[in-house]
């Protein structure tokens, strides 16, 4: 995609490596893609916080912007990474209800993909950090152009806040 753009959403904070590290990440697979921040500064494991926060700024940006939303108390777990397209925008985030007000807004739109095709992740993955292993690499192929059918099966029983 000419002119991507990558918008982070995380619970990190911005007093270490970790920011840092995801954007590494991102502009050695794609040095072309403009990063946006949105916030570092969820509560730490906050879905809600996150999910309002997120919701509140997408609609924001222009089509086929990417957001990366990093907010995983799963991680390390068997908790699934998602490729959600909705209203010509993405989202690649873990399977946690951290999409729900997403998924509530823009449900005419919404193609949720279970992101499972291992080619697309920084190798090997740890236990401890898929943002730099799955989600940021995950959002840097598909800003170089990758389609979404080839990066993982679509799926329905996604999580969702009740």
């Amino acid at each position: 995609m000419p002119n991507a753009i990558i918008t982070l959403t995380t619970d990190y904070g911005t007093n270490d490596h970790l920011v840092g590290t995801l954007k590494g990440v991102i502009l050695k697979i794609n040095p072309d893609v403009t990063i946006v921040d949105i916030t570092h500064n969820i509560t730490p494991f906050d879905l809600l916080d996150a999910a309002l926060a997120i919701g509140s700024a997408y609609f924001y940006f222009p089509p086929k912007t990417i957001h990366v939303v990093v907010v995983d108390p799963g991680v390390g777990t068997e908790r699934r990474p998602l490729l959600v397209s909705a209203q010509n925008q993405y989202f690649v985030a873990p399977d946690n209800g951290v999409l729900s007000v997403v998924y509530e807004r823009e449900a005419e739109s919404l193609v949720v993909r279970h992101a499972n095709v291992e080619h697309y992740y920084l190798q090997p993955v740890s236990k401890t950090f898929h943002g730099r292993d799955i989600f940021a690499p995950v959002a840097s192929w598909l800003s170089k152009g990758w389609q979404t059918p080839s990066m993982g099966d679509e799926i329905s029983d996604y999580k969702r806040f009740s």
